[in-house]
């Protein structure tokens, strides 16, 4: 089973970019340091980055079963995800080396970022150090949590598919295994590292693992759309109360894309002239961050600096799918 076209994931994708974005504008620039606004577009991002997992678990595992064979499935992921990743590695690279001429300080990043270790060395030598964040790409640490998924998919969907009509305890144990890793690492000795260890891939499975669900069930969820939406808004409210809600957060993450994609209505296709998701989110950080540099927000005042950052940031992410559209068109 794949999931129909008359659904609009596209468009999600581009949402769920926006509000990452959205944070990273209001956290780098200072607007309003450690206020409730801030804290309200960082909860904004969190959920868009689970709404991203469970959109992905949907589509690559649609891709998955569409591939020939394993080497079909690994080259489209590939294609889809490494071109654009690399440029936006490469340039601020190459920036720094004509600015620092520091080898040696450009080789560590390349080393780290290239492979998807970004928490190795986030920086670059004579770039962004008197910024707030010094992090050349701070929204990059989600893409190896997506690469390391996409290699755990194939036994996933084995494991599932040997489970025959009893499938969904699979993605209940998927679940209840990730929510348990969130919820219990942090409470190591080390706080920090039990929060870094947290957010990595096991204590996001659930939301790929609803992902899943989502591609297994469009047919029963499709006419469902309506329930899904309502039920999803009151878990998502509720998930956001305390803490301790937040596993209800996949499911309820899950009613809403559901809800989304498949109402009756437009496809409202957002990839139409060109899907920019994936370059907005791996573009809009640097760009802000280059900006800033720069001094352009005390120039131009925060409303024309927002402007143009977003007017910067979708044309980078168009050119960034134009160069990068005949590796990874109709791949997904």
């Amino acid at each position: 089973m794949s999931l129909g076209s008359a659904n609009r994931f596209d468009l999600i994708r581009l949402l769920l970019a926006a509000g990452v974005f959205a944070y990273h504008a209001v956290a780098l620039s200072a607007v309003a340091p450690d206020s409730a606004l801030e804290v309200a577009f960082s909860q904004l991002a969190e959920v868009s980055i689970q709404g991203f997992f469970i959109v992905s678990g949907a589509l690559v595992a649609g891709s998955l079963v569409r591939a020939r064979n394993l080497a079909d499935y690994a080259g489209k992921r590939a294609r889809r995800l490494y071109p654009a990743y690399a440029v936006i590695i490469l340039i601020p690279a190459a920036i720094s080396l004509a600015l620092t001429q520091d080898g040696q300080g450009v080789l560590r990043y390349l080393a780290a970022n290239l492979t998807f270790l970004n928490f190795l060395e986030p920086n670059l030598p004579g770039l962004f150090a008197g910024n707030r964040f010094t992090e050349v790409n701070g929204a990059l640490w989600t893409l190896k949590i997506e690469v390391m998924f996409y290699i755990a998919l194939p036994l996933i969907l084995l494991v599932l598919n040997s489970l025959r009509r009893f499938w969904w305890a699979g993605i209940a144990l998927l679940y209840i295994a990730g929510e348990a890793w969130a919820l219990l690492l942090p409470s190591l000795e080390d706080a920090h590292l039990g929060n870094a260890l947290a957010r990595q891939l096991p204590g996001q499975i659930a939301f790929f693992a609803m992902g899943i669900t989502v591609w297994k069930l469009e047919p029963a969820l499709r006419p469902r759309w309506a329930m899904l939406g309502l039920a999803g808004a009151v878990l998502l409210a509720v998930s956001l109360a305390h803490p301790l809600l937040a596993p209800l957060r996949a499911l309820a993450l899950t009613g809403l894309i559901a809800a989304i994609a498949f109402a009756p209505g437009p496809p409202l296709n957002a990839a139409r002239f060109g899907d920019i998701s994936y370059g907005l989110y791996i573009t809009h950080f640097p760009i802000l961050q280059a900006m800033l540099a720069a001094g352009l927000l005390p120039a131009l005042g925060a409303p024309a600096f927002f402007a143009l950052a977003t007017l910067l940031v979708l044309a980078a992410s168009y050119a960034l799918w134009r160069v990068s559209t005949g590796l990874t068109s109709k791949i997904i």
